[in-house]
């Protein structure tokens, strides 16, 4: 008689066949769509909210650190006063000038391609020929600035003819103290020497003269 043996183990569930493996995982991918396009949706709307919840009211701007710049507001003077005050400073100038109430003159000239500060009595030395000769008085026409204890007076650039007349006497025309330019070569028998001396002119101030025709 047969022995009956152990009952064999349950069979694992058979696959299920490809076709719906397929759309299981057709399925799956299909909801992890719609889970990734509900949370960027929601994200939206949480930027947008949060954007409006900040942004200013319309017609009002932050204030920052460049909304006003960092130093004080300048105020412009009104025309009608400004107008009024420098009349009353010509009258008052006018006023010294014709008095004669203003001390000793000084001027800034142009003369000789430059600038020269002077008063009454200076000496100036120029490394300039002039054609006037010694003794004869010139007048400087370019006068840049003229001023005195009290006031001062400045062109845009030059000051009229009419307001101020400087002048001046030629002293002196001589040499400048001579130099030496010397060229050498050696071993080359080269060798060359010049001397050089520029002329120069000496004037004194004479006068400095001002005039009361200010406007």
């Amino acid at each position: 008689m047969a022995r009956a043996g152990p009952a064999p183990f349950p069979s694992a569930a058979p696959a299920p066949p490809p076709r719906f493996r397929v759309r299981r995982e057709v399925t799956a991918m299909a909801a992890a769509r719609a889970r990734r396009a509900g949370a960027s949706l929601l994200s939206a709307a949480v930027r947008h909210r949060s954007s409006q919840s900040s942004s200013p009211q319309p017609g009002l701007a932050a204030k920052t650190s460049l909304t006003s710049p960092p130093w004080p507001e300048v105020k412009l003077p009104d025309p009608v006063e400004e107008a009024k005050y420098h009349a009353e400073v010509v009258r008052k100038v006018n006023g010294l000038i014709s008095a004669g109430q203003y001390g000793r003159l000084f001027a800034v000239v142009h003369f000789a391609s430059k600038q020269w500060k002077i008063t009454s009595e200076d000496l100036i030395m120029m490394d300039n020929v002039l054609e006037a000769e010694c003794g004869d008085r010139i007048r400087m026409e370019k006068v840049l600035l003229v001023g005195a204890d009290d006031f001062t007076l400045i062109g845009r650039p030059l000051l009229g003819k009419d307001l101020v007349r400087v002048e001046a006497t030629v002293i002196e025309k001589t040499e400048s103290w001579p130099k030496v330019n010397m060229r050498f070569w050696r071993r080359h028998n080269f060798q060359r020497k010049k001397i050089i001396a520029n002329p120069q002119t000496v004037l004194r101030i004479n006068t400095i003269e001002i005039y009361p025709c200010l406007s």
